[in-house]
């Protein structure tokens, strides 16, 4: 039976060919985006898991409350806490570590004693307790003899890549930072590229020194601590402990109320307030998002197949009449329709595997993620595509197989079927839904597009352009050179002007510290802390409002504040802050300029009141302003000149306006999304548009050439066929663009600067699928008008 059906299904397709062909098309590029978007939700999910005890798992966060009502956040704890909680909670934790990212030169000598590598890498101090809560895979060694000072452990590829094969490393040394050398003491396998944790090369957490080590006014976010719950512990119920804790150790009273908390290793990736070593983070409303945004596709191509099914059914009552005569049960009629539907869904997912496969690469580009459509690695992608075609076909099919099979065989054998049955409100109710989705895409498209612009072009309060960030080392021999590099790099042509700096004006790298403006008593905020050279005002392109800049020093003697510390400090004119005394961290000076307000951060993020000073000591970059036009022959001579002047360390640069174009790389990436789907969803609606008029137009052909013998003109007939359809977008614009305005309100929310909300982008939304529904109808529609009315009539 089964087999009579798909012939027949196979056979009814053939002969619609024009139909089928839309459908499919529609069907296959809406699945092939559905299964992109489950492989990278797939992907995305897949982060920090498979570990043994996974869920008992739980890094601890820091938060600060300000009586102002502003709050911080960091993934980072000052460096006394891990020996703290690991004293202090014993009977809740089963236990405690600590881990520390850090940078360092790695050099390697091959056994005569030359150097056969020289790299800078990233590295991280952990103890040994670290690998009772995460169980790695250990290819060699074991974790215990990390307790030890000078050992490391090393990653697979690390290995590999340090010493020609990991099974040869254990024993084996480098020397770290051109000061200790270390010794391998085992080696795990290669982290997934889903993971929190960027780990390559492991370093006893002995060896770590740092002047914070019991400070607990001090935290950054390098500095992480994991946790293991002991068995059938509740996590809620470490709450009054761990505010007891706080009380406990932070009896220095800042301007913010200090806080910590347990943040479980399954939401780590998923929470931007706080970050992770990795980078990546992918907040749930982008993957919700992007479900809906699937979801849409798939209802888009299925609301074609229902609309084209239901249509087409008119043509099929003779059919079904005379199936229903020869003892047809409508039970076997529904089973024969849906297997033309199940037939039709696998054709396209063959032909969306073949689309999956191709935008793949660019998928993978976009996202900057190890994507592979192998069902075989990963049979959770064959399961989806199964899922994928069960509910596609159910959702296309099973509406119009009950209004075909439901055709009385009386009426559909005189082929009397109305054209008005199977549901003329119900396609129409569809061509309005989908179309709906189409003008809120459009809208969304173009408000992301919109804002990015706005973003590109907004004055940040400081000129990015042509500014190379070049890193130097900071020990007390390489200071000494420094004012070699600059007298040197100076004379290089193209170079325009330089700074040593700890960052850029605008940086990822903010320090917030307590403060006293004129006073003995610190303020209620906490103030943003920069440090630069007398020329970094000019290398920046800051502008003075009142003051000057810094007299030529290494230490902290003056201080360049900014317009909004001023205006938080209820500082009317900028003129009356020179000469002020300002303290921050201990140490004083006086304020000697004010500079215009810049962009510290990102443009989500207002500005903070911010403080400028010297200190040699904290200087960790070179920025160096170049003329746009000898960028290439400038940037080989600075590093030449480098290499020279720092031959054992490895040199590395990045330019401002990348820094800052990373700020927004998941807003691009949104961007790009929406365009592409959007161009997606609108094809596929206007191809079914297209499918749709045709099959109105040929059912109504004897109509057309009875008014066009009546003396009906081409656009009367073209404007009767285009009427319903023109109408159905209205009112699809009329249904979205609420639905458009609460998106693109709650997104823009996300940004302290952002473009005001304008009708424009709902108008032109409206035009665009206006005019697309008008020139797709018309195509048809005036070919169906000036067909010849003499064919039309002359059996009649």
């Amino acid at each position: 039976m089964f087999k009579l059906n798909l012939k027949i299904a196979l056979r009814n397709l053939w002969k619609n060919k024009t139909y089928t062909i839309i459908n499919i098309l529609g069907l296959s590029i809406g699945m092939a985006c559905c299964i992109l978007i489950f492989m990278f939700i797939n992907y995305q999910m897949s982060y920090d898991k498979g570990y043994k005890n996974e869920d008992r798992i739980y890094r601890v966060v820091s938060t600060w409350n300000y009586a102002d009502g502003n709050t911080f956040a960091s993934q980072g704890v000052p460096l006394p806490l891990t020996p703290a909680l690991r004293n202090d909670f014993s009977a809740q934790l089963e236990k405690v570590s600590a881990i520390q990212q850090a940078f360092g030169i790695v050099k390697i000598n091959d056994v005569k004693g030359n150097e056969k590598l020289k790299t800078q890498e990233r590295t991280f101090y952990i103890e040994p307790e670290f690998f009772d809560i995460f169980d790695f895979k250990w290819l060699a060694g074991q974790a215990d003899e990390l307790k030890n000072p000078n050992t490391t452990i090393l990653t697979k590829e690390t290995a590999t890549r340090f010493f020609g094969d990991w099974k040869n490393a254990v024993g084996k040394s480098f020397n770290y930072q051109n000061n200790e050398n270390y010794r391998v003491i085992g080696v795990i396998d290669d982290l997934p590229k889903s993971s929190s944790f960027p780990i390559r090369i492991i370093l006893s957490y002995k060896n770590y020194k740092n002047k914070n080590m019991d400070r607990w006014s001090s935290c950054s976010s390098s500095s992480e601590c994991y946790v293991l719950l002991k068995k059938d512990t509740d996590i809620s119920s470490l709450s009054a402990p761990m505010a007891q804790f706080v009380n406990k150790y932070y009896t220095d009273k800042g301007p913010g109320k200090e806080g910590h908390h347990f943040q479980s290793l399954s939401q780590i990736h998923y929470d931007p307030e706080y970050g992770n070593f990795a980078g990546n983070i992918m907040p749930m409303k982008e993957i919700y998002g992007l479900m809906v945004i699937g979801a849409f596709l798939m209802l888009t191509a299925c609301i074609n197949f229902i609309n084209l099914a239901t249509a087409q059914s008119i043509s099929r009552s003779k059919e079904i009449g005379v199936r229903k005569v020869m003892g047809s049960m409508r039970k076997q009629l529904i089973v024969q329709f849906l297997t033309e539907t199940f037939a039709v869904t696998l054709i396209a997912l063959l032909f969306a595997c073949v689309l999956t496969e191709a935008a793949l690469p660019g998928m993978r580009n976009l996202f900057n993620i190890d994507m592979s459509f192998n069902i075989f690695k990963y049979p959770s992608i064959f399961l989806f595509m199964v899922a994928l075609t069960v509910v596609v076909a159910c959702l296309s099919g099973f509406y119009p197989a009950l209004v075909m099979s439901g055709f009385s065989p009386a009426l559909a054998i005189k082929n009397k079927v109305k054209a008005n049955t199977g549901g003329l409100g119900l396609r129409k109710v569809l061509v309005v839904v989908q179309f709906t989705i189409t003008v809120v895409l459009i809208i969304g498209t173009l408000f992301i597009i919109n804002q990015m612009k706005y973003i590109r072009e907004r004055p940040i309060g400081f000129n990015p352009s042509a500014i190379a960030l070049v890193d130097i080392p900071n020990d007390s021999i390489s200071r000494i050179r420094f004012d070699v590099l600059k007298s040197r790099i100076m004379q290089v042509p193209g170079v325009k002007n330089l700074t040593l700096c700890m960052s850029a004006p605008s940086s990822s790298n903010n320090n917030e510290s307590n403060f006293s403006y004129n006073s003995s008593k610190d303020a209620d905020f906490q103030i943003n802390t920069k440090v630069g050279d007398e020329n970094y005002f000019k290398t920046f392109g800051l502008d003075f409002v009142a003051g000057r800049a810094f007299s030529k020093s290494d230490t902290i003697k003056e201080y360049v504040v900014n317009q909004t510390l001023l205006k938080r400090l209820n500082v009317p004119n900028p003129q009356e802050a020179i000469g002020k005394k300002l303290k921050i961290g201990g140490r004083s000076g006086q304020i000697v300029g004010v500079v215009k307000d810049f962009n510290n951060n990102s443009l989500r993020d207002g500005i903070s009141p911010i403080a400028i000073s010297t200190y040699k000591n904290s200087y960790y970059t070179m920025a160096v302003k170049l003329d746009s036009k000898q960028i290439m022959q400038g940037m080989a001579n600075i590093q030449k000149i480098w290499n020279n002047v720092f031959p054992e360390y490895v040199y590395s640069s990045s330019f401002m306006d990348d820094e800052i174009n990373s700020y927004y790389e998941s807003e691009k990436i949104m961007g790009t999304l929406f365009k592409v789907f959007a161009g997606v969803i609108i094809f596929i609606s206007f191809i079914g548009l297209f499918g749709l008029i045709s099959f109105v137009a040929a059912q109504r052909t004897k109509e057309v050439a009875i008014r066009r013998v009546l003396g009906a003109s081409t656009f009367e007939l073209v404007k009767m066929l285009n009427g319903s359809f023109l109408l159905m977008v209205f009112i699809a614009n009329l249904v979205a663009w609420p639905l458009a305005y609460v998106f693109v309100s709650k997104w823009l929310n996300g940004f302290t600067y952002r473009i005001n909300l304008g009708i424009w982008p709902f108008v032109i939304a409206m035009c665009i699928s206006l005019t697309i529904t008008l020139v797709t109808v018309s195509i048809r529609s005036l070919r169906a008008a000036k067909a010849n009315a003499i064919d039309a009539l002359k059996y009649e």
